[in-house]
């Protein structure tokens, strides 16, 4: 006779799994394919300009219709998977993500099927990102989370994201540079690599917090912590990379001579790969103290932004591509602060709706192409990136203004 069970995924299991570094690393994947979504479309924004002859305010237009689709993602996901579960969320997350990408395939044979396939993009990612964000810092709990780095967990996440980032725009420029039907094979790897997600995550448990023992919803999010450590950094998080892999391509593709694509690619890795390549030194600063690791981000940031100037003056590939690692590696350290912080101030039964407000206030930063491009013919982009570079510096002065009585470890 059979006396024990196979492992439930019943919220009672949460003590069992939250030290499970291999069930995080699976769920991880999801953050991936998530990230992949995003940047897969980038890279083909030339394609989308010569090969089916969409303007340029079209064509930017449909990169921030992602951020018209990722807030309520982000948003009502967040609150769903503190009710609901994340496991249910991420998989319905990443059925959608699967189906954007289809209709993105579709949009081929016609541009309207771009609209909602962006959108869509969008919602699916911002849900996968809220739910995902916290499933897999849940499964990656101590003993793999230390005292000196309170947000290991919380970055891991990041992290993942960052390399579908990485990998999905680079691998989709490739594709359509050289191969047959760029449009439609371009999407491919994405839907394999949504299958092989969900496949990874299968076995995956739940892990929301159980009600009767962890906080309860009625415990307070700390809001002036938030305010002041998190708010004014947040639409730099991917006001930063955006400009670098959106903006600087289209700015100095007129000596690319037919490589615009591939160049394309290129800057979406970069951006990135730099992000991730500066991790060691984000988590040296957070160990430290956490403020310094946002407030460097953003002097970062506008460095990047004053190497980008004389790279769109003088139509320089090479330094704008310069430009966009040092953006990218703002990135990487405004992103590690804000999930670091979410993951210190967010007690446990509301862990999912900071993590997915962080994303919100963060993805908000993705208008800012849109705001280049409208604002271009009013104010010359040299203009415009040198006073972004100054209003970045403010930013770092008040984030560390506001929290200079704070200890890095508090």
């Amino acid at each position: 006779m059979r006396t024990t069970a196979p492992p439930s995924p019943a919220p009672s299991a949460t003590a069992t799994v939250s030290g499970s570094r291999r069930y995080g690393l699976r769920v991880a994947w999801m953050m991936t394919a998530s990230g992949w979504s995003a940047n897969q479309f980038s890279a083909l924004l030339g394609s989308y300009r010569s090969g089916l002859g969409m303007s340029e305010s079209a064509v930017t237009g449909l990169f921030a219709l992602y951020v018209l689709g990722l807030v309520p993602g982000l948003l009502l996901g967040g609150p769903l998977a503190d009710r609901y579960g994340r496991r249910p969320l991420a998989f319905a997350a990443l059925a959608v993500n699967l189906l954007s990408t289809l209709l993105l395939m579709a949009g081929a044979a016609g541009p309207g099927w771009l609209f909602p396939g962006r959108f869509l993009t969008g919602v699916g990612a911002g849900a996968l990102l809220a739910a995902g964000s916290a499933w897999v810092k849940e499964l990656s709990m101590p003993p793999y989370e230390t005292p000196a780095h309170p947000g290991t967990p919380a970055k891991r996440a990041g992290l993942f994201v960052s390399a579908g980032f990485a990998s999905g725009g680079l691998a989709a420029s490739l594709i359509a540079q050289w191969a047959p039907y760029p449009r439609v094979l371009a999407y491919v790897p994405h839907v394999l690599l949504v299958l092989a997600a969900c496949a990874a995550a299968r076995t995956a448990p739940e892990t929301r917090p159980d009600r009767d023992r962890a906080a309860p919803a009625s415990v307070p999010v700390d809001k002036r912590r938030f305010r002041r450590a998190i708010l004014p950094i947040a639409p730099w998080i991917f006001a930063a990379p955006t400009l670098g892999f959106v903006t600087l391509p289209g700015l100095v593709g007129g000596g690319l001579d037919g490589w615009e694509t591939v160049y394309a690619g290129i800057a979406t890795a970069v951006v990135p790969g730099a992000g991730m390549a500066i991790q060691p030194l984000a988590r040296h600063l957070a160990g430290r103290h956490r403020v310094a690791t946002g407030a460097t981000g953003l002097a970062v940031i506008a460095l990047g932004l004053l190497l980008a100037v004389p790279a769109v003056a003088g139509a320089r590939p090479g330094l704008a591509l310069t430009a966009a690692a040092v953006l990218g590696a703002g990135y990487g350290l405004t992103l590690t602060h804000a999930l670091t912080e979410a993951a210190v101030l967010a007690p446990p039964a509301r862990l999912a709706r900071v993590v997915s407000l962080v994303w919100t206030l963060a993805y908000l930063g993705m208008f800012a192409p849109y705001a280049v491009t409208l604002l271009s013919g009013t104010f010359a982009v040299g203009t415009q990136l040198s006073a972004g570079a100054a209003l970045a510096v403010v930013s770092g002065l008040a984030l560390a203004l506001l929290n200079r009585h704070r200890d890095g470890h508090r």
